[in-house]
């Protein structure tokens, strides 16, 4: 898959594809569903299959004060568009230029003077120019207009009548119900980031951690899981996580804890990505070492019994396939 970043123009090979438009932060079922659309139509049209994303996310420039609330780190997007069998990622940059464009100057400066593409497919709700005044009607009429075939997709249901949304997943999370968040992804939801040094306390008790800062990631709820970690050298490892803020231990600082199951090695400075299974407990304070050794105890024994049953099995869920 070929990613272009910046503002390069699409090499040749890539010339005349179809563009899946959108954020896809989360690259959940309903972005899969306009994915899907823009495959279908770039195999008919004999064409390249790109997605075309921005980088940063349009609300994180317009209001950089935002409270973190990525869903997916832009390699884990990455990852998934190329399983997907997309042939080029595309990022713009979202700076005040492009918040500028009109409806019309987006379309044409670039989707078709830049990208030069011959398709476009969008979610219901695709909203882009200036002040998100262009809506899919206005897609529409400009693809007519340009003879660029553009179709619309559907939202994707999920229970309750409810659309499948990032805003939906990142409500999941924050209940702390990541199995119900992963269902709506179609994929378990990933904290990715590189081993950072930890005080040592862990392996004190023979509990060693990996510690992973939880940077621009939406915080889930508070605290502890058990997870699957996927190394960097492909290893599948099973293991229980704390995020929160330590309240046993001062200061307080925001951080996800990791300690793997049947596990000796070194992971310092190593990326790794975490995978959210289930929710175990809330985070609480204790009032000693003792106390809390014996219930990360628990929390293993509580994990491993969850690791193991079917319903939780990786593989398990759909494939962003």
């Amino acid at each position: 898959m070929d990613l272009i970043t910046g503002q390069e123009a699409v090499p040749d090979h890539l010339v005349g594809g179809v563009a899946a438009l959108g954020n896809f932060d989360g690259v959940h079922r309903g972005h899969q569903r306009v994915v899907g659309e823009a495959r279908r139509l770039a195999r008919t049209l004999e064409a390249p299959l790109l997605v075309v994303t921005f980088d940063p996310h349009a609300a994180r420039f317009f209001k950089p004060d935002l409270p973190p609330f990525q869903l997916t780190s832009f390699a884990e997007r990455a990852r998934l568009w190329e399983a997907f069998g997309v042939d080029a990622l595309v990022a713009i940059p979202f700076n005040a230029d492009l918040a500028a464009l009109s409806p019309e100057a987006f379309f044409q400066s670039v989707l078709c003077d830049r990208l030069r593409i011959r398709g476009v497919v969008a979610g219901y709700d695709y909203t882009f120019g200036k002040g998100r005044s262009g809506t899919t009607a206005t897609l529409q009429a400009l693809g007519i207009a340009r003879d660029v075939a553009v179709s619309i997709v559907d939202p994707v249901i999920a229970g309750a009548d409810a659309a499948i949304s990032s805003t939906l997943i990142r409500h999941k999370l924050t209940d702390g119900a990541p199995f119900e968040a992963a269902e709506l992804l179609g994929h378990w939801w990933v904290i990715e980031g590189t081993v950072t040094a930890g005080d040592q306390r862990g392996r004190t008790i023979g509990f060693p951690t990996a510690n992973l800062d939880l940077g621009d990631y939406q915080r889930p709820r508070f605290g502890v899981y058990a997870t699957r970690a996927v190394l960097a050298d492909g290893r599948v490892v099973d293991g229980i996580a704390n995020i929160g803020l330590r309240p046993t231990f001062q200061p307080p600082r925001e951080l996800l804890e990791l300690h793997l199951f049947d596990f000796a090695g070194d992971l310092y400075g190593q990326n790794i990505r975490v995978e959210l299974v289930e929710f175990i407990r809330p985070e609480r304070k204790f009032p000693g070492l003792d106390a809390l050794k014996a219930q990360i105890s628990a929390d293993c024994a509580t994990a491993l019994k969850i690791l193991r049953q079917p319903h939780y099995a990786r593989g398990r869920l759909p494939s962003a396939r």
